[in-house]
């Protein structure tokens, strides 16, 4: 009998752990529900409230750990730099790299929480950890052609700011190349040919990797000229080389150019008919 007692009441106590985790699911979602209602008004502070109380009632409740990130990156404002906005930059980022750490995500969540870091990072310039994070993007999937495109800006990036500064130094003009004639122009373009090169490589093969899977991919041919200009202002000794370069870049404005146009030939007229639609 008492054997009976027992049983009964692990079958009931079992049956009561069920149904209060089965309830905290039901909870949680419910207030993800709200969370998003209350995101969509840009009611950013509700929603983090209802995103908060979704995980906390379901950790392995993936879709809220995402929305509760992107609550709090939007509230991020790029280049104002407060403990309070950083702040802001860092829950979203512990946010996703929660998503990012968990057994039970799926290839599109991993993807959509390695860029939101990889922003947040490029917005706060720091272009390593965000690089590191567009990367993570490319593992899970390597045919977006976005973390591509976005590793060669953050490489143009780099390598255009200490170039300009360096002009400025030197009260060089916009249009005017580095002159290796120049006893202090030479030794700025050979300091900055040590320290650029790197960038300048991994720029073009990110970018070259981001037209090969998106052919139409105007941005990043527009980012290939800025690129190959990078490349060319450096050439210290080899002017024929500066050359080639200053034309490989001219011929990606062609390119940018036509793509822009065909893509706008495309586009539906107020009619709704394409240019090139099978007649």
């Amino acid at each position: 009998m008492n054997k009976s007692i027992r049983l009964f009441m692990l079958t009931a106590a079992a049956l009561a752990l069920v149904s209060s985790v089965g309830c905290s699911k039901l909870r949680a979602r419910d207030q993800l529900n709200k969370g998003v209602t209350a995101y969509k008004n840009a009611k950013y502070e509700e929603a983090i409230d209802h995103f908060q109380q979704a995980v906390s009632l379901d950790p392995k409740l993936l879709n809220a750990k995402m929305y509760l990130a992107t609550a709090f990156a939007q509230q991020y404002i790029p280049g104002a730099d407060t403990p309070e906005n950083n702040q802001m930059a860092t829950q979203a980022i512990e946010q996703y790299q929660r998503v990012l750490d968990a057994p039970n995500s799926v290839r599109d969540q991993r993807v959509n929480a390695a860029k939101g870091v990889a922003y947040l990072y490029l917005n706060m310039k720091k272009f390593d950890d965000a690089k590191k994070y567009y990367r993570l993007a490319s593992d899970a999937d390597p045919n977006d052609p976005e973390p591509y495109y976005s590793v060669g800006v953050i490489d143009w990036t780099a390598c255009y700011q200490p170039r300009m500064e360096e002009r400025a130094k030197l009260g060089l003009k916009p249009e005017e190349n580095l002159n290796p004639k120049n006893k202090d122009q030479k030794k700025a373009c050979d300091e900055l040919k040590v320290k650029n090169a790197p960038a300048i490589s991994e720029g073009i093969e990110s970018l070259n990797k981001a037209i090969e899977l998106r052919p139409d991919y105007d941005d990043a041919m527009a980012y290939m000229n800025l690129m190959y200009r990078e490349k060319a202002d450096v050439e210290c000794d080899d002017l024929a080389a500066r050359a080639e370069d200053l034309k490989t870049a001219d011929g990606w404005v062609d390119k940018t150019m036509a793509t822009k146009k065909a893509k706008a030939e495309k586009q539906p007229t107020p009619g709704g008919i394409t240019m090139d639609q099978p007649k």
